[in-house]
């Protein structure tokens, strides 16, 4: 594995001047806590590296809320971001196999995914609902994103992934080759220590197969048991990376407006003859499980959960996904 290093206070000089050639965006964490935000010169000391996460998904850069499909597009700058956890950059695998497949691509997609240079970060720690171990990722990226960045001892090192990412760094001369054994293995250490608190955290939660196995078989009760704290708000879809059901909306002048949907919202199945299988809160409670465990891992090779726990953040009925699955395995 190839690794670069620069001085921070020289990657913060590099960054100033990216941001009047491309739209940067990077983790940042002030007084409104953790997100992704557009980098400018008075928030670049704002910008973390390796803490997890961004409120935000990397998936609301690829897929925005809401967009005319149908309106001429002019060429912008090409984006930058820096600092997404794994979770978020293999949420993308999922997104890549359903808009650029072959015969369906989504033209405005691959323009935005062509366009970004990604640049992961290890996560040196975890947050309370954090699980991806538990689904077989990683909470570092050793493929997926362009390059991955550790903020250590002053320096700021970059794990070379993809020629995007190589081709990037060759354009920053102040980036040399990085090979110090000592911090390589403090790198190491810290990942393995990350790792071993996803593990004891996540004691006995099943993995995404096993999970598939008892969503498919769950009685009707159980689904009547954690939906009956539900209203409907579809935030647990809509802060997913996977996540990504759409209207299409007609407009007048022949226009065709793209907006997010999420199944859990009342009338998301709903028909023209007025039908709605639905209908009930415990069948679409039920819905966007089976769609994550069972019937998405039939037809993609991507997980559709990556353990990210924005789901069981967002929730407003307080509903954890990780206990009913305890309960049922």
């Amino acid at each position: 594995m190839q690794y670069k290093s620069i001085k921070k206070e020289e990657w913060d000089k590099v960054l100033e001047n990216l941001i009047s050639s491309h739209a940067v965006y990077a983790s940042i964490c002030n007084e409104f806590g953790q997100d992704y935000e557009m980098v400018h010169p008075t928030n670049i000391s704002q910008i973390v590296y390796n803490k997890p996460k961004p409120v935000t998904s990397l998936k609301s850069f690829f897929l925005p809320v809401k967009e005319n499909v149908t309106s001429d597009r002019r060429t912008g700058k090409s984006w930058i971001i820096i600092g997404a956890p794994n979770c978020d950059i293999e949420g993308l695998s999922l997104l890549d196999e359903i808009y650029l497949d072959k015969d369906f691509n989504d033209p405005f997609y691959r323009k935005r995914r062509e366009d970004t240079l990604l640049i992961s970060a290890d996560c040196f720690g975890t947050q309370e609902h954090c699980h991806c171990l538990s689904y077989g990722i990683k909470p570092y990226s050793a493929g997926k994103a362009d390059l991955a960045v550790i903020s250590l001892n002053g320096l700021i090192i970059f794990r070379v992934i993809s020629v995007k990412g190589e081709n990037f760094l060759k354009t920053i001369p102040e980036a040399i080759s990085f090979d110090d054994k000592n911090t390589l293995s403090d790198i190491e250490k810290k990942q393995k220590e990350t790792e071993s608190l996803l593990t004891e955290a996540n004691k006995g939660l099943p993995d995404y197969k096993a999970t598939g196995k008892i969503v498919a078989e769950a009685k009707k009760e159980t689904w009547e048991k954690y939906s009956s704290h539900c209203v409907s708000c579809g935030a647990c879809a809509t802060i997913c990376p996977t996540c990504t059901c759409f209207l299409l909306i007609d407009k007048p002048g022949f226009e065709k407006v793209k907006q997010l949907d999420a199944c859990q919202y009342p009338g998301f199945e709903r028909v023209a003859g007025g039908e709605d299988a639905l209908f009930r809160l415990h069948n679409r409670f039920r819905n966007r499980y089976m769609c994550k465990y069972v019937w998405k891992p039939e037809k993609f090779n991507s997980v559709a959960c990556t353990g990210c726990g924005r789901c069981i953040e967002a929730c407003i009925g307080k509903i954890n996904k990780n206990e009913l699955f305890r309960e049922l395995a």
